[in-house]
């Protein structure tokens, strides 16, 4: 029966964990010198686990890139059991690799990009679309926006986009776009742009226009004025043709009163969060903070039109299928050595550990797997959610993520030393 140890540690297991933790590998999934204790050990395996967890970063392991109380140990322990797990984050801005390297670092415990999503993470299958090719973007011209210089266009361009634009690209090619934005501030990350022409008010094809056939919210806008400003003038435009204005605007005969009704760019967001946890002591606004800004002033400038857009990131269907498709594959990884059928039939639980009610908890609550996996969510006090009552009701409610585990492997029939 596995125990998880509050005050001491079993020696023969986390004193190996100790010794190695600055120069660990990944292998499978597991780091090479576990790899190597668990084989060579006298102690039984431990057995495959049918649950398995998915926890959010910031406010669970991590506040700003500090390790919070009792993560590392708390991760540490589960891959030392062999059981599963990944992290689900609605943060972003960087890849995949680059992040789990931060997160490695901070916590410092081994971990692999097999094991982790962010918030744009499922803007890779948008490369080439689903099985019948819709929604494919990799070849056509995207606008990235958000993240630090030119990051998030680094990152898109991992992913298999081989056209990507950034408002640095645009404002430094056409200073008179924002007027208060200041060129030279952005200069240094721009590249040429396809097109250097911007289409007239009226569009009309005798020439060749800059187009954007889809914008990617990445991470959260650092320049919110500038970014509100283009993506305002896209969705207003003929087809995406930058510098047009598309005649079906404001037309009450048309769906939406004409609006988004003229073949303009779809627009993807990658996270919903109002709030997150920083280092500051208080919760700071998120991508999702910029998203409503725009609403208020799409609403304001069409009238009450909706916004058509896709949202990603917790809550939401797909990136939770997204992220169980992935713990899936890592738990067959992790556990099939030798084993056969250990994989989708075999997982039955997921804890999901946040501290956001809105993202975790609901995501957790609604998501519907289509393989029958039981998503439940634990909250914890750690980060944005600090007491009160919740709308979306969690299994538990634990201080931090040590408790939240604890809790899970009760639940599971898994022993608990409380010395």
């Amino acid at each position: 029966m596995a125990t998880l140890i509050l005050g001491r540690r079993p020696a023969s297991l986390f004193s190996s964990i100790n010794r190695t933790s600055n120069s660990l590998r990944i292998r499978n999934g597991l780091p090479i010198q576990w790899q190597r204790y668990l084989q060579s050990s006298t102690t039984p395996k431990p057995p495959a686990s049918d649950f398995a967890f998915a926890f959010d970063i910031d406010g669970v392991l991590l506040r700003s890139s500090s390790a919070l109380p009792n993560a590392r140990r708390t991760l540490s322990y589960l891959q030392a059991q062999r059981i599963p797990f990944i992290l689900l984050t609605n943060g972003g801005g960087k890849s995949e690799a680059e992040r789990v390297h931060d997160i490695s670092k901070s916590l410092d415990i081994p971990l692999n990009t097999d094991m982790f999503v962010q918030s744009h993470t499922p803007f890779a299958e948008l490369v080439h679309g689903d099985e019948t090719g819709a929604d494919a973007f990799g070849d056509k011209c995207v606008l990235v926006l958000g993240g630090e210089k030119d990051s998030c266009r680094r990152v898109a361009e991992g992913y298999g986009f081989t056209n990507v634009l950034t408002p640095s690209d645009l404002i430094t090619a056409h200073p008179s776009l924002m007027p208060f934005a200041h060129p030279s501030h952005y200069a240094p990350y721009a590249r040429p742009l396809p097109s250097p022409h911007l289409s007239p008010r009226i569009y009309h094809s005798s020439h060749t226009y800059l187009k954007i056939d889809a914008i990617f919210i990445f991470n959260d806008p650092r320049d919110w004025a500038l970014d509100a400003q283009i993506l305002l003038d896209l969705l207003l435009s003929h087809a995406g043709y930058l510098g047009s204005l598309s005649p079906l605007n404001g037309n009450p005969s048309l769906p939406n009163n004409g609006y988004q009704q003229d073949a303009q760019p779809p627009l993807f967001f990658s996270n919903p969060d109002l709030w997150w946890a920083a280092a500051y002591q208080l919760p700071r606004l998120g991508q999702g903070g910029f998203r409503e800004a725009f609403e208020g002033i799409w609403r304001a400038v069409t009238g009450g039109a909706s916004l058509e857009k896709r949202m990603f990131g917790k809550p939401f269907q797909s990136t939770f299928a997204f992220a169980e498709r992935k713990l899936i594959r890592h738990r067959k990884m992790l556990l099939g050595d030798g084993r056969t059928k250990i994989g989708m039939e075999g997982l039955r639980t997921v804890y999901m550990v946040g501290d956001n009610p809105e993202s975790d908890i609901l995501g957790a609550n609604q998501f519907e797997s289509e393989e029958g996996v039981e998503w439940k969510g634990v909250l914890v006090r750690s980060g944005v959610f600090g007491g009160g009552e919740v709308v979306h009701r969690p299994e538990a409610v634990v201080d931090d993520v040590l408790e939240a585990v604890e809790w899970a492997l009760r639940r599971e029939g898994r022993g608990v030393d409380d010395r």
